[in-house]
């Protein structure tokens, strides 16, 4: 079944109103884990719009990036929101193996903080 983009392609500025790269949140929607978070241009956008996986701009390597075209972890997309400023993506995904290069599952495996009781 074809992927449904309900947004006009040719309309894709109105979330690149305050800056050129906006925050992509990537999110598992299996195991409803925060696996990333990426930046995005209006091109990764429209990319990731038009084949149904993520594509981020590499602000590091300045160049795009298709998750997972070299290590075979894709990102499937399941559905895309914006938040209430248009300014922040939250992509919603079925991740393929691990999203980050470490090799972790998540980006996010570095706890500095967690306010639970220590049981004695």
């Amino acid at each position: 079944m074809p992927h449904m983009v309900k947004i006009d392609l040719n309309d894709l500025d109105r979330y690149f109103q305050k800056a050129e790269l906006i925050p992509a949140i990537c999110y598992e929607v299996d195991t409803k884990t925060v696996l990333m978070l990426a930046y995005m241009n209006k091109e990764s956008l429209r990319r990731t719009l038009e084949t149904g996986y993520t594509w981020f701009w590499s602000r590091s390597r300045q160049e795009y990036w298709n998750k997972g075209a070299t290590s075979g972890h894709l990102q499937k997309v399941v559905s895309i929101f914006a938040d209430c400023d248009d300014d922040t993506l939250l992509v919603n995904v079925r991740q393929t193996g691990v999203a980050c290069h470490t090799g972790e599952y998540s980006c996010f495996f570095k706890e500095i903080y967690n306010d639970k009781e220590i049981e004695a």
